[in-house]
C-alpha cells in the first residue's frame, strides 16, 4: 500500500490533485469531508466544526478517521494472498499532528503541496462556491488564519513536494501525474 498526502491552503488546487489521483487509480480520502460529515450531523458551520472535534477529541482526530477508512478499504481490497495494491491519497492535511500519525501509520508517507498566491486563490473560491466558501476577502483571510492556526505553514514547509498552480490547469495536472506515478512505482 502507498499513501500520499496533498496539502495547500483553500483554492490552492488540492481538489485538481486529487482528480489526477483518481484518473492514475488511487483512492481519495478527503480529510474535509470528515469535517463536512461531522458538521452535518451537528447542524454546524465547517470552520467551527474543525475546531470542536479537535478539541474534544485532539489534534490526531481527523487523521485516526482517515486512517480507519483507509484500513477498512484496504480490507475489503485485500488480492487472494492477502496482499495490497492499493495506492491512496489523503487530500486536505492541515497539522503536523496528521502528517505525524500518517507516516506512524503508513510507511514512506510523502506530502505534496499545491500553492497558488491568495489573489488567485480568492478568485478559485468564488467561481467553485462550495458551502464553506465565501464571496468575501475577509473570510477567506480569516480562513486563512484558521488553517495557519492549525500548523499548515509547519507542514507545507516540511512537505516533500511543492507544486506552483499558477498557470495553466494542464500544466498542474502533468507535473502531478509525474509525481504521482514516480511514487506509485517507488512504493514500499
Amino acid at each position: 500500500m502507498k499513501v500520499i498526502g496533498v496539502t495547500g491552503m483553500p483554492g490552492s488546487g488540492k481538489s485538481v490533485v486529487s482528480r489526477v489521483g483518481k484518473s492514475l487509480g488511487m483512492e481519495v480520502v478527503r480529510m474535509g469531508d470528515v469535517i463536512r460529515d461531522e458538521a452535518l450531523q451537528r447542524n454546524q458551520d465547517p470552520g467551527k466544526v474543525a475546531l470542536e472535534i479537535r478539541e474534544e477529541n485532539g489534534e490526531f482526530v481527523v487523521a485516526e478517521r482517515c486512517v480507519e477508512l483507509i484500513k477498512a478499504s484496504e480490507n475489503q481490497d485485500k488480492n487472494l494472498e492477502g496482499l495490497s495494491s492499493s495506492f491512496y491519497l489523503i487530500e486536505g492535511i492541515r497539522s503536523p499532528y496528521e502528517v505525524e500519525r500518517f507516516k506512524q501509520e503508513f510507511k514512506d508517507f510523502k506530502v505534496i503541496t499545491v500553492h497558488s498566491k491568495p489573489k488567485t486563490r480568492f478568485q478559485r473560491l468564488k467561481r467553485r462556491r462550495r458551502s464553506d466558501d465565501s464571496p468575501m476577502v475577509h473570510d477567506l483571510q480569516t480562513r486563512d488564519q484558521r488553517e495557519l492556526r492549525f500548523g499548515i505553514g509547519e507542514v507545507i514547509a516540511n512537505s516533500d513536494y511543492v507544486v506552483i498552480n499558477e498557470g495553466s490547469l494542464k500544466k498542474l495536472k502533468n507535473k502531478v501525474r509525474s509525481i504521482l506515478k514516480n511514487e506509485m512505482q517507488n512504493r514500499s
